[in-house]
């Protein structure tokens, strides 16, 4: 029978996105059956497909991890418990398929041996018959089982299995990979799933749930009591166990902003970096029992010196709840930026309450993706690009348009993004006036511009567009998006002062 693989898996061993292989299940190249795929109808479609293909793919996605600076991604070993785990399920399936050849060869020497006694007892006509059916037998038994023949999918996707176990989350729906040392959770986020949690270290229990068939292994203990009733029935705490087959489980995905509850954490200040055009990142990191659940292109309030408040987007991946980025410009008179700017230590306490705002990616749409930030809109963008990037999204658009050259205060982000990945394109603009004030002739400069970006790619406007920016210009922008026909479902904005 020919093997069923999910679409995750199958797109991992020929090296391509999720989203290209769905392209191709929607087209009718692609033959699907419950959302998996066949080897046979992935090896149609990718027929040169080679074990050592997985290199680039391996180099690419190691230099996807630098550009949005998540941790650089090892592909470590799992432990020597769970790889002996994984080993000895292979070995299994090993035994099996040799059993299931044995018995294979013992049915056909029992043929045999009955077409030689059928043989005995036929006219000449009917011998000449069956000795025709033993030759026409015995040469397709010597043609499925020639030396050298082998199936280079077959090959990859049990080494796959060594180094990865696949997780398939009930009733969403959403799969991903456990590889390394990660435990299920990490993976999860790692992947761009939004599963429910709270601490990440087993005390909260938030993370708890149903494990319908595969074998986990604990990796981390908590403090977190589990019953003796639902750990019968299954109940694990995602953050402490790792998978060592492929697993099933039940749980939760947050599929809006109302499933992501309202928080309030004590962080610290890791480091600040002053950009160009009196840009500054701030970098806070949460404590490791309490981390920031958010959804990407999300904002929270942030408090300094006690009395101090502002809220601002993250401008970082939800994959990385413990460190929260943000961009802020200085704005002198401003209380809140000229205590960051002039006041604001290392390690000092910083208050932070939400997320709040619903300026988050589409995550089922498969529409292509265009994002347009105008000046310091880039913050709550870069975070959705981030999470578009985890989740493996097909085609990814960036037009930066800054008020002057200085406006654009990251420039070397987005370049080494379009610089690593083929399906990311990027284009710096800039107005020559103030993006922060809007009006009569400019207006007219902002607009031209605006249809040069829709002339350069006619494919805008069967996609999904993302403005952030300054009030005067996202407006001006979504009205024009509007006026062409996209509906207002299409177009997301953020206002960003």
């Amino acid at each position: 029978m020919n093997e069923l693989l999910s679409v995750t898996r199958a797109a991992r061993l020929v090296g391509v996105t999720r989203a290209v292989l769905q392209k191709k299940i929607q087209s009718g190249e692609m033959t699907s059956f419950d959302g998996k795929v066949t080897v046979e109808s992935l090896l149609a479609c990718y027929p040169d497909a080679q074990l050592e293909d997985d290199a680039e793919f391996t180099r690419v996605a190691k230099i996807r991890e630098l550009a949005f600076g998540k941790r650089v991604f090892e592909r470590a070993l799992p432990d020597t418990e769970v790889l002996a785990a994984r080993l000895a399920e292979l070995s299994k399936i090993l035994a099996d398929n040799q059993g299931q050849v044995s018995q294979f060869n013992n049915l056909l020497n029992r043929l045999w041996d009955k077409l030689d006694e059928i043989e005995k007892q036929v006219n000449a006509d009917a011998r000449l018959t069956v000795e025709n059916l033993k030759l026409w037998i015995k040469d397709e038994v010597e043609s499925a089982m020639e030396p050298g023949f082998s199936n280079p999918l077959a090959i990859r996707d049990n080494m796959l299995r060594v180094m990865a176990a696949q997780v398939t989350v009930l009733p969403s729906k959403h799969d991903f990979l456990v590889e390394g040392k990660d435990s299920l959770l990490e993976a999860a986020m790692r992947s761009g799933i939004p599963l429910s949690y709270g601490c990440s270290g087993g005390n909260c229990g938030l993370c708890k749930a149903k494990i319908v068939s595969g074998r986990v292994k604990k990796t981390l203990n908590h403090d977190f009591v589990i019953s003796e009733k639902e750990k019968s029935q299954g109940y694990v705490l995602l953050c402490s166990n790792t998978a060592v087959s492929d697993v099933v489980l039940e749980a939760a995905v947050a599929g809006s902003v109302q499933d992501i509850p309202f928080q309030q954490i004590s962080a610290r200040v890791k480091k600040t970096d002053e950009f160009a055009g009196d840009m500054l990142l701030l970098h806070l990191q949460t404590p490791r029992t309490q981390r920031l659940r958010f959804l990407a292109g999300q904002s929270v309030t942030l408090r300094v010196g006690g009395a101090f408040a502002a809220e601002l987007p993250i401008a970082s991946c939800p994959c990385d709840d413990r460190n929260l980025l943000f961009h802020l410009r200085r704005q002198p008179g401003n209380l809140f930026s000229d205590y960051v700017f002039d006041r604001l230590e290392g390690n000092e306490s910083v208050e932070v309450e939400g997320p709040q705002g619903e300026f988050i990616l589409h995550e089922k749409s498969p529409r292509a993706l265009y994002f347009i930030a105008f000046d310091g809109g880039f913050a709550p963008i870069k975070s959705l690009i981030e999470h578009a990037l985890s989740l493996n999204a097909e085609s990814i658009h960036l037009h930066w348009m800054g008020s002057n050259r200085e406006a654009i205060y990251l420039p070397n982000v987005a370049r080494a993004w379009a610089d690593a990945l083929d399906n990311f394109h990027y284009a710096e603009h800039i107005a020559g006036f103030d993006l922060r004030v809007v009006s009569a002739k400019r207006e007219e400069n902002l607009v031209s511009m605006l249809r040069e970006i829709v002339g350069s790619d006619a494919e805008l406007i069967h996609g999904d567009v993302y403005l952030a920016g300054p009030e005067s210009a996202v407006l001006l922008a979504e009205q024009f998006f509007l006026a062409l026909g996209l509906p207002k479902t299409r177009v997301a904005v953020a206002v960003i002062n």
